[in-house]
C-alpha cells in the first residue's frame, strides 16, 4: 500500500484513539469512529471530556472527521482499534470491546486493507481472538486478503509532558512488507521514533510487562510502607535517603488503579495459567496493590480510634476520586476501595473532587460526589489524591474541614511532613 493512498480510521475514541486520531488528521485523511453517539457530538463541538486534547488541537486536525456511520468508514484501508481492555471481576480478560471492534472492522474490511491494534492484551491474543472474527465474517483471508499489526498504545492520562508524539512507538506487522509500512506509517506522527518488533507477539509481550514490571515496583514499596508503619518510620523519608544512591529505582507507595498498571499484570497471568505456568511474584505484587485500598481505611480508623474518636457513624472526607492527581479518568479508581473500607465501619463518607465528573462516578460506582465541603463537619480526611488544587489549599485549610477533635491522613504525601497525623 502507499502512504499516499492512506484512509486512516481510528476505532474508538477515549484516551488512546483521540489523541492518535488528532495527530494522524494533521496529514492524512482520518475518520474516528465511537459508538457512543454523545461522544461524538462533543467531538464535533471541540469539546475532549476526557481533557487529553484541546480544542485547538482538534483545529489542525483539518483532514479528521468523526462518525458513528459504519457507511463513512468503509473507504478507509488501514484501521486502527483503539477500545480498552477491561477484567472482569474474576480478574480474567473481558474481551468484549475488543471482539465488537473487531466484528466492526470485518463488515467494513476490504481485500488489501490492514487492521492495526493498539489495545493491551496477552502475547498472542490479537491472532487468537481478534483476527479470527475478522476473517469469519468479513470472509477474507489473514495475510492473504488483510493484514495486520500491533502497536500498543503508550498514552499517560493527564500527562502534558510525555504526549503521543513524544513517547517512542513499538510497532509490528504480520508480515515484513506490513511491518515496515506500520512503523513507516506511524514514523510520521511518533517524532520520538519507533521500535519495530519482530512478531506481533513479541510487541504484545512488551506492551504488557512494561505495566508489570511498574505494579511490582510500586507493589515493594507498598510493602514497604507497611513495614514502615509499624516501626514509626516515615515512608517518604527512608526513600529519600536510599534514593541518594545512584541506581535506587524511585517509586513512592500509593493505590494503583486505572486503566493500566492495574489491569495489564492479569493479561499476562492469565495466559500463562492457561499455558500450565503458575505465576508468582507477578499476583504477589497484584495482591499487595489491590488491598492497599482497604489498607488506608482501616489505618484511618485506628488511629482515629487511638485518639478517642467514635468509630460508629464518624463522619469522614475523602479528597479526591479520580485514580491519578490532576487528571479527570476514574476508571478502575482504588478510591472506592477506600470508601467501601470506611462505610464497612458504618462511617458517613462524603467524596469531593472536582476534576471528575459527577454523573460518570454515579453510573459507574452508585456514588454522589459532594460539591460543597462544610467547615468543622468531619471526624477524618483523607487526602487521597494529589491534585493540584489540594495542593494549594494547604494544611489549614484542609483541616479546617475538620471537627476539633480529627485525623488527617495524608495517603498522597500532598503536604509537607508533620502537617498531617498519618501518611502511608
Amino acid at each position: 500500500m502507499s502512504m499516499s493512498n492512506v484512509k486512516i480510521c481510528i476505532i474508538g475514541l477515549g484516551y488512546v484513539g483521540l489523541p492518535l486520531a488528532v495527530e494522524f488528521g494533521k496529514t492524512l485523511p482520518t475518520v474516528g469512529f465511537d459508538i457512543d453517539v454523545n461522544r461524538i457530538r462533543e467531538l464535533l463541538e471541540g469539546r475532549d471530556r476526557t481533557l487529553e486534547v484541546t480544542s485547538g488541537e482538534m483545529l489542525e486536525a483539518k483532514h479528521l472527521t468523526y462518525t458513528t456511520d459504519l457507511s463513512i468508514i468503509k473507504d478507509a484501508n488501514v484501521y486502527i482499534v483503539t477500545v480498552p481492555t477491561p477484567i472482569d471481576d474474576s480478574n480474567s480478560p473481558d474481551f468484549g470491546p475488543l471482539r465488537s471492534a473487531s466484528e466492526t472492522v470485518a463488515r467494513v474490511i476490504k481485500a488489501g486493507d490492514v487492521v492495526i491494534y493498539e489495545s493491551t492484551v496477552y502475547p498472542g491474543a490479537t491472532e487468537e481472538v481478534c483476527l479470527p472474527i475478522v476473517e469469519k465474517i468479513s470472509g477474507l483471508k489473514f495475510n492473504k486478503d488483510f493484514y495486520a499489526g500491533y502497536s500498543p498504545e503508550r498514552i499517560n492520562p493527564g500527562d502534558k509532558v510525555n504526549t503521543l508524539t513524544k513517547i517512542k512507538k513499538i510497532t509490528s506487522g504480520s508480515t515484513p512488507e506490513v511491518a515496515e509500512f506500520v512503523d513507516a506509517l506511524y514514523g510520521r506522527i511518533i517524532v520520538a521514533g519507533t521500535h519495530k518488533a519482530s512478531s506481533l507477539k513479541v510487541a504484545e509481550a512488551a506492551k504488557v510487562i512494561e505495566n508489570t514490571q511498574r505494579d511490582l515496583n510500586i507493589a515493594i514499596i507498598n510493602e514497604f510502607a507497611k513495614i514502615f508503619n509499624k516501626l514509626g518510620i516515615d515512608t517518604e523519608e527512608v526513600l529519600k535517603a536510599a534514593g541518594t544512591k545512584w541506581n535506587f529505582l524511585h517509586f513512592k507507595p500509593g493505590l494503583v488503579g486505572g486503566h493500566c498498571i492495574s489491569v495489564d499484570p492479569y493479561y499476562l497471568t492469565f495466559k500463562a495459567q492457561e499455558i500450565g505456568y503458575r505465576p508468582e511474584v507477578i499476583l504477589a505484587g497484584r495482591r499487595i496493590n489491590d488491598g492497599m485500598g482497604e489498607y488506608v481505611g482501616t489505618q484511618l480508623v485506628k488511629k482515629m480510634s487511638s485518639k478517642k474518636i467514635h468509630i460508629d457513624e464518624a463522619r469522614v472526607l475523602v479528597l479526591g476520586f479520580t485514580f491519578k492527581g490532576d487528571c479527570p479518568d476514574v476508571r478502575n479508581t482504588k478510591i472506592i476501595d477506600i470508601v467501601n473500607e470506611l462505610r464497612d465501619f458504618n462511617m458517613s463518607v462524603d467524596v469531593y473532587d472536582s476534576w471528575a465528573d459527577p454523573n460518570e462516578v454515579m453510573h459507574e460506582y452508585g456514588l454522589s460526589l459532594t460539591s460543597i465541603i462544610d467547615p468543622e463537619t468531619y471526624d477524618g480526611i483523607v487526602i487521597a489524591v494529589d491534585h493540584t488544587e489540594f495542593k494549594e489549599w494547604g494544611a489549614d485549610k484542609i483541616r479546617s474541614f475538620g471537627k476539633k477533635q480529627h485525623v488527617l491522613y495524608d495517603v498522597k504525601h500532598v503536604l509537607s511532613l508533620g502537617d498531617s497525623d498519618i501518611r502511608l
